[in-house]
């Protein structure tokens, strides 16, 4: 009741001294944190258990958002409601993504968590992911410093699928290309187990509406309840859902807050960066979403009897923390996104970098899957 008592006057705050935009996207990431905690929707263990054992559910989930979100989304991005004024995410296809993209891989394995991950496990009770958060917003910020520098080597420039084939051809495209991704990983645990694992949970005896509030939640929800608020964020903000930015700003304005000197930080001199540096972080769209991520995290896990904080944590659990951090919040930053901002949100509408994100992150993983391994934090791998 408590947490609900919060949310309910936070989003009175946020519409009497900001606007109702504010409190509905606010909103709207509460219902994103309830339905990550529910459906335990993630994509480092969903990514892991692929590379490890070949079990695919997690990744056809993923696929299967991918296209849903790219339905949602491509004819409003493509125009054929000239009033809505909406963004498409797009960002320079180059070494920049390529390389930012594999370090945010690299530090899901070793964070234990990807953007959205971090956030939901955050307000599940993970202590351990307080660290990580922690050394995520220290990377972006270190980050935030160095994107000027690493934007200016050799790239191709912002490439949209949209203005490049149209709307339809382009969607068309990205369907058949989900389509035999969804084939081809279906088809490796197919071969590898016999059996292929459906998008779900059982729910046992449980009613609807029991399920609904105490979870666990099938995976077809959670795509579903995912697409739909994205849908939200991109009609209400004029942009898909992000995580990353905010990161930054909250650590480039601690920084400043002890006394550091930001004026020769370049990315933060842009009229988008500025403007949020300047105004209250509550100003800032990501950053309400992120709260409302945490808190609807936390109601979710209250409501199921999972929250429960665990502060035990060793010299290996709290070296991975710090390293993973780091790197998802370096990577993210050079990416232009995490797996939200970069790939989801790069890929549904419509931008190459978006797909180059997801081929140099899932080489990340990999890498991250084998130093496990190496490192002795995981048994060898599955022959």
């Amino acid at each position: 009741m408590l947490i609900i008592f919060g949310v309910v006057a936070l989003s009175l705050f946020l519409q009497q001294e900001f606007s109702i935009k504010q409190a509905t996207l606010f909103l709207i990431g509460i219902g994103l944190g309830i339905t990550l905690l529910h459906a335990a929707f993630g994509f480092t263990g969903s990514w892991r258990a692929f590379l490890r054992k070949r079990r695919s559910e997690g990744i056809r989930a993923q696929l299967l958002l991918l296209g849903v979100t790219s339905i949602l989304f491509f004819p409003v991005l493509g125009k054929i409601f000239p009033e809505l004024h909406v963004n498409a995410a797009l960002a320079p296809v180059g070494l920049s993504v390529l390389v930012g993209a594999f370090l945010f891989g690299l530090g899901m394995q070793f964070g234990g968590g990807c953007g959205s991950g971090t956030l939901f496990t955050v307000g599940g009770g993970h202590v351990r992911m307080l660290i990580v958060l922690a050394f995520f917003i220290v990377g972006a910020t270190i980050g935030s410093v160095h994107l000027p520098a690493w934007a200016a080597l050799p790239n191709v420039g912002k490439i949209s699928l949209i203005q490049e084939l149209g709307w339809l051809p382009a969607l068309l495209l990205q369907l058949v290309v989900f389509g035999v991704l969804f084939y081809l990983v279906r088809n490796f645990e197919q071969r590898r187990h016999g059996d292929i694992h459906k998008l779900g949970h059982a729910s046992g005896n449980k009613s609807f509406i029991d399920q609904l509030i105490f979870g666990p939640w099938p995976l077809w929800w959670a795509i579903a309840s995912l697409a739909a608020l994205n849908y939200l964020t991109l009609l209400i903000a004029g942009h898909a859902w992000t995580i990353t930015f905010a990161f930054g700003l909250w650590g480039t304005k601690i920084w400043a807050a002890m006394g550091g000197d930001i004026s020769t930080w370049t990315y933060w001199q842009g009229a988008y960066a500025s403007k949020a540096l300047n105004n209250s972080v509550l100003a800032d769209t990501t950053t309400l979403m992120d709260f409302g991520i945490i808190i609807g995290a936390m109601l979710a896990a209250a409501l199921a009897g999972k929250f429960a904080p665990d502060s035990k944590i060793d010299r290996t659990g709290l070296f991975t923390a710090i390293a993973g951090g780091l790197m998802l919040g370096y990577g993210a930053r050079l990416a232009f996104g995490c797996n939200i901002g970069g790939l989801l949100a790069g890929i549904s509408t419509g931008s190459v970098h978006g797909w180059l994100w997801l081929v140099s992150g899932f080489i990340g993983n990999m890498a991250g899957v084998w130093l496990r391994v190496l490192l002795k934090i995981d048994k060898p791998l599955e022959a």
